[in-house]
């Protein structure tokens, strides 16, 4: 399932439903029986005769979904499942995916440049870049492979920033009097009893960076590797 239409545009879902029925031979009382379980999990049974072309997007991403689930595959391929979607729909069609993987055991593969699918659906991550792969592994791997340092997130009781904030790292975002500092790893546990020894603080978090910023220093480190790589000459052969 991806971004091509499954579903004739003019018809209403359950046509494209019989349809996909007798292209992969399903049984009548499966079909009917599988069909009634997605509209019902998915919660679009009173859209199944109205014509796609009526649909919201969400609704007829959910008509896609069910229209790719009929046949019971035991690989689903998703291609950016929930792209334009507004929040909430989002939110349904993860919650969806989670659950029917759980129930069915069926293995799912996501394509997609989206983070937010990728933190709320995947447990193992493959990046690809330049076509190497760059990580195979959890999504926590991530981070603590690739990200050097974390977030240090401070609310100062004062009411104000002290004048030697930069001191503690690099400052990436103010709104007195709470600041963002971007931290090394390895000394952020020094860094956060320094801070706390010398100011009052109202608030304070520590937290992994984004992960679409790690991803993205994924590729900027595979982007120089292969700059490097196109630089280095052949070696010569006699």
């Amino acid at each position: 399932m991806g971004q091509k239409n499954q579903l004739w545009w003019d018809l209403p879902a359950a046509e494209s439903f019989r349809l996909h029925q007798q292209i992969y031979r399903i049984a009548p009382a499966d079909f009917q029986r599988t069909q009634d379980e997605l509209v019902d999990l998915l919660g679009v049974r009173h859209l199944l005769n109205q014509p796609v072309r009526e649909l919201s997007l969400g609704e007829r991403m959910k008509m896609e979904l069910t229209a790719a689930l009929l046949h019971s595959p035991d690989v689903l391929f998703l291609d950016e499942p929930t792209i334009g979607l507004d929040v909430v729909a989002q939110h349904n069609i993860q919650k969806f995916l989670k659950h029917y993987q759980a129930v069915r055991q069926i293995t799912i593969l996501l394509t997609s440049h989206y983070m937010k699918d990728v933190a709320a659906l995947c447990r193992r991550v493959v990046i690809i870049a330049h076509g190497q792969i760059m990580y195979d592994g959890s999504l926590a791997g991530i981070i603590d492979r690739f990200s050097s340092h974390k977030v240090l997130s401070l609310q100062f009781a004062n009411g104000r920033l002290p004048d030697d904030l930069a001191r503690y790292g690099d400052v990436v975002e103010v709104n007195e009097p709470k600041a963002k500092l971007r931290v090394e790893r390895k000394v952020i546990a020094d860094v956060l009893s320094a801070v706390l020894a010398s100011h009052a603080i109202e608030d304070v978090s520590v937290e992994d960076p984004p992960l679409e910023e790690v991803i993205a220093e994924v590729f900027a480190q595979s982007a120089v590797a292969a700059a490097d790589d196109e630089k280095t000459p052949a070696p010569a052969v006699n």
